[in-house]
């Protein structure tokens, strides 16, 4: 397929748009496969890149691992003693090839290896190491072998990865288009601090308590504000005698949850945004040691990880440090997953839309590692569709190529192709085919969840070690994790807001009302284009957020808030006045599904809603559309496990072909009749003429 053309300011260069890249002025989709070169004999290097090719991949997804090339502290190989470390023969074969770069250089590359890629000096290194509330390093639990992850505050972890990247930066800027083929830069990987990502788990390190009371000190400007907001109890330095020896320069961070009142909750909230600040502040930092070392002038990227909610990555202020956020799917096919991939692909769809920038699956799970639970190739096919049912535009196959600690990549390590291969290969034509990248999904609903509220079930989160992202991964949430204390309020604050949007997901679903969930620190991006934004909220959330829902219901959005009025600001302190005040609100005071089920039946009278509703309960559908708002491709999903016939109401007469299997499904009256397997997802395509 010929590239889309693209004119303006990207025109000689790689920039970005929301079909992909846009590189010398043509769009190039992100279709991505991921080949791991330090672990394949270099003999096989072009049969396997060959083989991505000829899957329908337009780039080669590699991580640089630090403690693969590292021979002595400050002395990286690149070949000259390991040839599987030449990477820039790699890199160069891949522009032979005809093929992009996407470059994942660390520190941080996970990758199942040991210390997740960073040298071993490094690690053991005491002023490196993440800091515990004892002050102890903090280990990660992880096959093949635990160790103590670095802190993302730590100077001197800076420093080493710094050096670091000066010496990759002196083998690979060459590299960098348009002199070679690296177009898009990954800062580190999945940064949610090593999966340590408990409120209280980290980071204590001299480094981090340091940025932590600059934090504040920005924050609140004097010691006399800071006071006011922090009453209750508090951990004080050693020979404080109370509350009034308070200040930016003795005070420490909770170590656990003592709370026992409402108006006590800013010390801990403010914390878990500090954790926040803190990731996406150390993102900068590698952003800036990369451009210096010479591999900048490209797109940058980060990869949330699953469960990404949870913990401390924050889409909105990573995306100030980085041009975009992608995310990693990997799921069992089922209803649940259903939930969470729609939720994340949705959210990524709606930033990238209103941004210009691509909604993108860093990894989509082909295969597994030796060691996790066991995903079949129908739980790998079930995530991607599914994805992009709900909104990615672009996926890497991770992984592509077969290598040591995974099991069930398409192709083997000599790049011969498996029989899960013909799917991909499938996928990657109709996605071509289809011209995907290029088509839309409408949500006209948002489902808004303010970060306090995410905040709160962090620094709530009852269950210690078993972080609330694992309790997320195993299909659980705040009511199963989270304290149920009262506060003084009357309900338990970490779990309302959850029930009420997971109620209004389930009707919304159920009703095939589009819609995208959406953070509170977004900004225009959560309600650009929206008719309708529901509030998941306990009762408060920050003035910013509440002057633009204001603003969105003066310019004719329906608002609804749930299952509590606002009365507390963005910290849950009471308010001296509300923006909200006189402003046509819905409040919905109720967490349940019938409740949520009414409201969604008046909206989509009220507001002329499209929606598409299956037959029967359980299977699901969304529909894609070409500019000039014609749809073009359907998935009908059945994550059940029973074999259905579906009906889906399309309110469009039209030839559907099959674009991953074969036959012709005529749609009349309106509705499409499909039979899907169980825990699978149908890809139809408008048939035109022939």
């Amino acid at each position: 397929m010929a590239p889309s053309e693209a004119t303006g300011p990207n025109n000689g260069r790689v920039g970005l748009c929301r079909s992909g890249l846009v590189i010398d002025g043509a769009i190039v989709p992100l279709l991505a496969g991921a080949v791991h070169y330090f672990r394949l004999d270099p003999g096989n290097w072009r049969a396997c890149l060959e083989a991505v090719k000829q899957a329908g991949c337009r780039l080669v997804d590699l991580y640089v691992p630090w403690n693969e090339h590292e021979v002595a502290p400050g002395k990286l190989d690149f070949g000259l003693a390991d040839p599987r470390h030449d990477v820039g023969g790699f890199l160069d074969l891949v522009q032979e090839l005809g093929l992009y770069a996407i470059l994942r250089p660390g520190p941080h590359v996970n990758a199942e290896l040991s210390n997740f890629g960073i040298p071993e000096r490094v690690v053991w290194d005491p002023a490196c190491q993440a800091r515990g509330p004892s002050g102890s390093p903090v280990v990660l639990p992880v096959v093949p072998r635990m160790f103590p992850v670095p802190s993302y505050a730590s100077d001197a972890y800076h420093d080493e990865v710094r050096r670091y990247f000066g010496l990759l930066g002196a083998e690979l800027a060459s590299r960098i288009y348009p002199r070679g083929p690296i177009v898009l830069l990954q800062i580190d990987n999945e940064g949610a601090l090593f999966f340590r990502d408990g409120a209280y788990d980290q980071d204590y390190h001299p480094d981090a308590l340091r940025a932590y009371r600059d934090y504040l000190r920005e924050r609140y400007g004097t010691i006399d504000a800071l006071r006011e907001v922090y009453r209750g109890p508090l951990r004080q330095a050693p020979g404080d005698d109370g509350e009034a020896a308070l200040s930016f320069t003795n005070i420490l961070p909770p170590d656990r949850f003592r709370a026992t009142a409402r108006d006590e909750l800013a010390y801990y909230l403010d914390w878990a945004a500090f954790q926040e600040h803190l990731l996406a502040t150390s993102l900068g930092r590698f952003a800036r040691a990369l451009d210096a070392a010479g591999l900048g002038g490209i797109p940058t990227a980060h990869n949330f990880p699953l469960a990404d909610n949870t913990t401390p990555l924050n889409a909105a202020r990573v995306g100030e440090v980085v041009d975009f956020v992608g995310h990693d799917f990997y799921h069992r096919a089922s209803g649940e997953a259903r939930t969470r991939i729609a939720a994340r692909a949705s959210a990524s769809a709606q930033r990238a839309e209103v941004l210009d920038v691509p909604a993108f699956a860093c990894e989509v799970g082909a295969g597994y590692p030796a060691y996790f639970p066991r995903l079949s190739e129908r739980d790998s096919m079930f995530t991607v569709l599914t994805a992009l049912a709900y909104g990615v535009r672009g996926f890497n196959i991770y992984m592509a190529i077969q290598r040591d600690r995974w099991i069930g990549a398409p192709y083997d390590e000599r790049g011969r192709a498996r029989p899960f291969a013909s799917f991909w290969e499938r996928l990657l034509a109709a996605f071509e085919r289809t011209r995907f990248h290029e088509l839309s999904r409408a949500t006209p609903v948002r489902l808004l969840v303010p970060r306090v509220e995410r905040r709160l079930a962090r620094v709530m989160h009852a269950l210690g070690p078993a972080t609330a992202a694992l309790m997320t991964v195993m299909g659980q949430g705040p009511r199963e994790s989270c304290f149920e204390d009262e506060l003084g309020e009357g309900y338990p604050l970490a779990l309302q807001a959850d029930d009420f949007g997971r109620a209004f997901e389930q009707a919304l679903s159920l009703r095939g009302v589009p819609y995208a969930v959406v953070g509170g620190e977004d900004r225009d991006v959560a309600f650009a284009g929206a008719r309708w934004v529901i509030c998941a909220t306990t009762g408060g959330f920050a003035d910013a957020l509440a002057e633009r829902l204001a603003q969105a219901a003066a310019a004719g959005t329906r608002i609804t808030l749930g299952p509590r009025p606002r009365k507390w600001d963005g910290q849950l302190q009471s308010l001296d006045g509300d923006r909200l005040a006189g402003v046509a609100v819905e409040e919905v005071a109720s967490s349940g599904i019938a409740e949520a089920d009414a409201a969604v039946g008046r909206a989509i009278e009220a507001l002329d809603l499209p929606a598409h509703p299956c037959e029967p309960d359980g299977v699901f559908a969304t529909v894609h559309e070409d500019r000039e708002g014609t749809a073009q491709v359907v998935f009908v999903i059945n994550p059940t496990q029973e074999d259905v016939v579906a009906r889906v109401s399309l309110g469009v007469d039209a030839a559907w072909e099959d674009l991953l299997e074969e036959g012709v499904t005529q749609s009349e009256e309106g509705l499409l009749e499909l039979r899907l397997r169980p825990r699978t997802v149908r890809m139809m395509g408008r048939k035109g003429p022939d």
